[in-house]
């Protein structure tokens, strides 16, 4: 059922989604505009925020870095647009070890004195490993040497929130060299703004319940591919337990045919030697 707030927006259930003009798509926006993106209280402790009532997850911003700050596990790049407000963009860090190296704790030489194993010149931790940035939603490498302050640059990012603040987690981004690249952006931008994110997103009844029809049918063959999974696994750890007992049957059998064996050779060497006179 669709949730209606006091300001008469209609919130649409998730399966509506797929209808939108903002969900699957990277929304041209401003730092102060994505500062106005909101959660719903519909979609508690999913990583949706709306614009009116436009559900939106992917963004994508250009402006000029005033700030980069390193931390041991993200960079901070702050980002400035021009539109009143400025947006954090964190750009996650993987430390891996460096080619070549052991993964084991270095070690001193014992003929070392006491005092040397303190020496200045020692492999450290920090030393065997390597610090690279990463993006949020694949884990893919990515170089941000070129993000330095003073950069102009179009970033594309998932968003989320730190210490209640809207931020970006880094997933492209582009140098703008051309000053007609940025304003073919901005144009964009505002159009959207104007005719797409301003405009409450409606929906008909019979639109609502065709996207239902259809999520139900989607949820029914995944209901239906699950079953075939489990009904493929049973049979598999059926037909592994019908070998496994025919295994066990035939050794049973070879063991049987083992002991029968040695026992007639038993029995002959036992004729053997009565009959030249050893044994009683």
């Amino acid at each position: 059922m669709a949730t209606v707030t006091n300001e008469n927006l209609v919130f649409y259930p998730a399966f509506c989604f797929k209808a939108s003009p903002t969900h699957f798509t990277w929304v041209k926006m401003s730092a102060a505009d994505v500062h106005r993106l909101r959660r719903s209280s519909s979609f508690v402790g999913q990583n949706i925020f709306f614009y009116n009532n436009h559900p939106i997850q992917f963004v994508s911003l250009v402006g000029v870095i005033v700030a980069r700050t390193d931390f041991p596990w993200r960079t901070i790049l702050t980002l400035d647009d021009s539109s009143g407000a400025t947006i954090d963009i964190a750009v996650l860090k993987k430390t891996t070890p460096k080619p070549g190296t052991s993964q084991e704790t270095p070690t001193t030489d014992p003929e070392q004195t006491e005092w040397s194993s303190f020496s200045l010149t020692a492999p450290t931790a920090t030393s065997l490993t390597q610090t690279t940035h990463i993006t949020s939603k694949d884990r893919d490498e990515i170089d941000i040497s070129a993000l330095q302050p003073g950069t102009l640059v179009r970033v594309k990012g998932t968003l989320s929130t730190f210490r209640s603040q809207m931020q970006l987690l880094l997933e492209r981004f582009w140098l703008v060299r051309d000053t007609n690249a940025e304003m073919q952006f901005l144009d964009t931008r505002l159009r959207f703004l104007v005719e797409v994110l301003s405009v409450p997103w409606v929906l008909t009844d019979e639109e609502i319940e065709k996207l239902r029809d259809d999520a139900e049918r989607c949820d029914e063959r995944v209901l239906e591919d699950k079953r075939r999974a489990e009904r493929a696994a049973r049979k598999r750890i059926e037909r592994e337990e019908r070998h496994a007992r025919a295994i066990a049957r035939r050794y049973e059998k070879e063991e049987n045919e083992r002991e029968r064996e040695l026992r007639e050779i038993r029995e002959d060497g036992e004729r053997v030697m009565r009959k030249f006179g050893f044994g009683a």
